[in-house]
């Protein structure tokens, strides 16, 4: 079973990292469903590379079940029609800091920064890089108000 563990922080603007490994442009989307949620996404690198997913997600908070499946643009394109009303896009900045690799989250489609730390365990102690701290508004790891299901639109 594949398990994703991840810490996630609100933010109330851009961090002055030191430089991004990556920086990858997302357009994401929810399928319909209330039992079973399933998320498309399409991923676009800054070589201009595209990938795409779907994905099935169960659980709350910081631990949770996180089945993903790389698909194909045909089948993506099929599918994202069904997503209308349900959609988000953001730029995610990888950032190393340490052994860590944080994911900034710039949404393009509204005012919002999230900031993402996967896990190895869930009772991992996290440490906040110096260059995060001063926008870092406060953890919403629990709050649902933050999942990309919640914020799609």
């Amino acid at each position: 079973m594949n398990i994703e563990i991840e810490r996630k922080y609100l933010l109330r603007g851009r961090p002055n990292f030191p430089r991004a490994i990556g920086i990858l442009e997302i357009d994401q989307g929810y399928l319909p469903g209330k039992t079973l949620v399933e998320r498309l996404r399409r991923e676009e690198s800054q070589e201009g590379g595209v990938r795409y997913y779907r994905t099935v997600k169960h659980g709350s908070g910081v631990q949770r079940t996180e089945l993903e499946d790389e698909t194909d643009e045909r089948t993506f394109r099929h599918l994202w029609e069904l997503t209308e009303g349900r959609r988000l896009k953001k730029r995610r900045y990888l950032v190393p800091h340490g052994d860590d690799v944080w994911e900034i989250d710039e949404f393009t489609d509204r005012p919002l920064w999230l900031a993402e730390l996967e896990l190895d365990r869930a009772d991992a102690d996290v440490k906040i890089p110096e260059w995060l701290e001063p926008v870092l508004v406060r953890e919403v790891t629990d709050e649902p108000a933050y999942t990309n299901h919640s914020l799609a639109r």
